[in-house]
């Protein structure tokens, strides 16, 4: 499928095609995404896909679902032919978009179906009686031989916590593509880490202290593809969590650490007050950050300037607005 046209400074992500508007559905409809195309195509390029279609079973066709018992692998199937099973196919072209895509930085995914479900698809018994869920095979493919690829659905976009966390990680992942894939410099992943170091916080304190000592020591030993392979799956799992208003705070207080001998009482005072509105739960992130963000540029120095945490992705995108 074609690639849309955007900002050559946009970043490669993929979508499944039905949200794009093309017609690719089972009864040759779609399922097109205004957020995506209205708002997210400013700043991605994004590369429709459809597994179906790809996989040879054309436009109408007939529906397909997940079929299997709790515990055991799941199968693709035919809703009125039993004996359709395109669940190899489905592998296969799984295993030949992920060779072809490594240059992604996330997927969005069309919800509740058997081949682009992200979680939560209905699994069926032989007898056609709904069992348990499971996520689709698309889906198995991408996590299996791409897990640090960020993903989401689409209809989960909805909630602003997971909106923000999954763009978080696409920009996350763009900045690893552009500055340590491919760099033959150890240097290159310290500087990654660096100025990563508060989002990381800001999602997982553990996984920031723990990286932050792989990198001091074992990683040293490791050849230095296998030393940022083993970083990155880690990096992107922690950032897959989603952060809280208590870890939003520590991190939002760690970086005001930085900025302690530079301000005076009162701009201190008001830098507190905001974070602790914010923990309440009476204003937006993006007041205290935006407050912390003045005093950076006026006060701060290189190191905390560089910090991803205070903006992690395009302010247009008013993000961190509504969490």
């Amino acid at each position: 499928m074609a690639e849309t046209s955007s900002p050559k400074s946009a970043i490669p992500v993929g979508i499944s095609a039905c949200l794009m508007g093309e017609p690719v559905r089972y009864n040759g409809g779609h399922k097109r995404s205004r957020y995506c195309l209205e708002v997210l195509q400013d700043c991605f390029a994004f590369e429709p896909f459809c597994p179906e279609l790809e996989a040879g079973l054309g436009v109408p066709r007939e529906p397909i679902r997940l079929v299997g018992t709790p515990g055991e692998p799941t199968r693709v199937k035919g809703t009125v032919d039993p004996e359709l099973d395109v669940t190899e196919r489905l592998k296969e072209v799984g295993q030949a978009f992920v060779v072809r895509h490594r240059h992604l930085r996330g997927f969005i995914l069309m919800k509740g179906s058997p081949s682009c479900g992200l979680e939560r698809v209905k699994v069926y018994d032989e007898n056609g009686t709904p069992s348990h869920s499971d996520s689709g095979r698309f889906v198995h493919v991408l996590r299996e031989h791409f897990p640090e690829l960020p993903l989401e659905e689409e209809a989960r976009l909805n909630d602003a916590v997971l909106r923000e966390n999954f763009i978080s990680r696409v920009f996350a992942f763009d900045d690893w593509k552009r500055h340590v894939e491919g760099v033959t410099d150890f240097h290159a992943l310290i500087q990654f880490h660096s100025r990563q170091k508060y989002l990381l916080m800001a999602h997982h304190v553990e996984s920031y202290r723990v990286l932050g000592r792989y990198l001091g020591s074992e990683a040293h030993a490791m050849p230095l593809e296998q030393a940022k392979h083993s970083y990155l799956r880690r990096f992107m799992a922690a950032l897959s969590r989603l952060a809280t208003r208590k870890t939003h705070t520590n991190a939002l207080m760690h970086v005001m650490g930085y900025l302690k001998q530079e301000l005076d009482r009162a701009a201190k005072q008001d830098l507190l007050q905001a974070v602790e509105e914010y923990r309440l739960g009476h204003v937006p992130l993006a007041v205290p950050v935006r407050l912390l963000n003045h005093y950076v540029k006026r006060h701060g120095s290189d190191y905390i300037r560089q910090q991803t945490y205070l903006n992690p992705h395009p302010y247009e995108l008013g993000l961190r607005n509504t969490i």
